[in-house]
């Protein structure tokens, strides 16, 4: 298997196989003994890198990464630290007033990097709202993630340019429009793939268990890829599932696979393993990212109502970048010249970043009061009318400036 490089200074790499895969149909061990993990007290989790930085090897799974090089991977740690640096620059944004919310990736970086890189350029994605590591990955400009949070748009950018449908807020209801696509690639012959991204807390969705269900009858080439950060906004995951929910794959008759979402490796390896089933028209495959999200479920969210200081700090010291640094000086793979250049382009983005949203009109106000009724609405006209005395109001209290 050939593994392009991600070290291309351009957001849009792919570290899948140009060519495509072919492949013999079959469950690996691996999938085999994840999905008869939850008779034991510690579900099984593919790791290629420790926190501390060790490589760990997998039987299974190091073929995906075999062909990485020390190139990679430092395109892969310069892929996590420019999209933390992004979601940072939003999240100061919104504390300032410019964006009327975020929802940050915090933590989530290898999972987004490492399954966002195992993709081909013809793969299609289907995100929900916080994959920006996913969208840098796709070659989505950042600036163009944050005028739907700002209310200046729906989106921002054209789904079928990058192959990166726009953020859906409605939760899980992506996972429908992922398996529908696939099956569509499975009529016209294309041997591409499709993945949905999701949380836990989406995984309790009814629109999950159909997406399941339809993907497993019409054996569609989608891989469900669920970032399991624990915490569906304050509900923690033992609250919404008995077993770990890669096991809930079982039920629906196709793998699942849980892997250390802090570890871009295992994730890169993990999702290759995945697309590949799906191209040799094997079906579908859950991949839960066990990872942990570090801030708030967004900005209008105070995590420390429902979290511990103790348990952020124990994740934080399994921080995905930190993780990969300590590798790439361990073998010797980056210098002090490559982090000191990578830190001036980081706050170069977040610069770029800045100006394009302070460039970036207000809101509409009014907008919301369009399209409600085809022919219009008394009761609309009478709710609009109120809300521009509403915004009248703060004029006069500034002397009508």
């Amino acid at each position: 298997m050939t593994v392009e490089s991600t070290a291309a200074r351009t957001p849009r790499r792919s570290a899948g196989n140009k060519a495509g895969t072919t492949g013999t149909k079959r469950t690996t061990s691996t999938a085999k003994k994840a999905a008869g993990a939850g008779k034991s007290a510690e579900p099984a989790l593919v790791q290629l890198l420790t926190p501390e930085g060790k490589r760990v090897k997998n039987a299974e799974f190091d073929k995906y990464v075999a062909d990485v090089t020390a190139e990679d991977l430092r395109g892969l740690y310069r892929d996590m630290v420019l999209t933390r640096r992004f979601d940072a620059e939003a999240t100061a944004l919104q504390r300032q007033g410019e964006l009327g919310l975020w929802a940050s990736l915090l933590g989530q970086e290898a999972a987004q990097i490492g399954s966002g890189r195992a993709l081909r350029d013809d793969d299609y994605v289907f995100p929900t709202y916080r994959e920006h590591g996913v969208a840098w990955c796709r070659g989505v400009d950042p600036t163009n993630l944050l005028g739907m949070f700002r209310g200046v748009n729906n989106g921002g950018w054209d789904p079928n340019s990058n192959n990166f449908h726009l953020y859906t807020i409605v939760i899980g209801s992506q996972t429908l429009h992922a398996t529908g696509y696939a099956m569509g690639i499975t009529k016209d012959g294309a041997d591409s793939a499709v993945i949905a991204y999701f949380g836990d807390g989406a995984s309790s969705q009814g629109d999950v268990a159909e997406a399941f269900t339809f993907s497993a009858v019409y054996n569609a080439p989608v891989v469900f890829f669920c970032q399991n950060n624990q915490w569906a906004i304050s509900e923690p995951t033992e609250k919404q599932s008995r077993v770990p929910l890669y096991q809930r794959a079982q039920g629906y008759g196709f793998p699942g696979v849980r892997v250390d979402g802090n570890d871009v490796l295992a994730n890169l390896a993990v999702t290759k393993w995945a697309l590949e089933r799906a191209r040799a028209g094997e079906g579908p495959t859950l991949v839960e990212a066990f990872t942990y999200r570090m801030g708030a479920h967004t900005t209008s969210d105070d995590p420390t109502r429902y979290r511990t200081d103790d348990e952020r700090l124990a994740w934080e010291a399994k921080d995905p970048i930190l993780r990969l640094r300590r590798y790439l000086e361990a073998v010797s793979h980056a210098d002090e010249g490559f982090f000191a250049e990578l830190e001036t382009e980081s706050e170069a983005l977040g610069k770029r970043v800045r100006e394009a949203v302070r460039a970036m009109p207000d809101p509409d106000h009014f907008a919301i009061f369009e399209n409600v009724y085809a022919d219009g609405h008394a009761l609309v006209d009478e709710e609009r009318a109120q809300f521009a005395a509403y915004q009248a109001s703060f004029a006069d209290e500034d002397g009508g400036k």
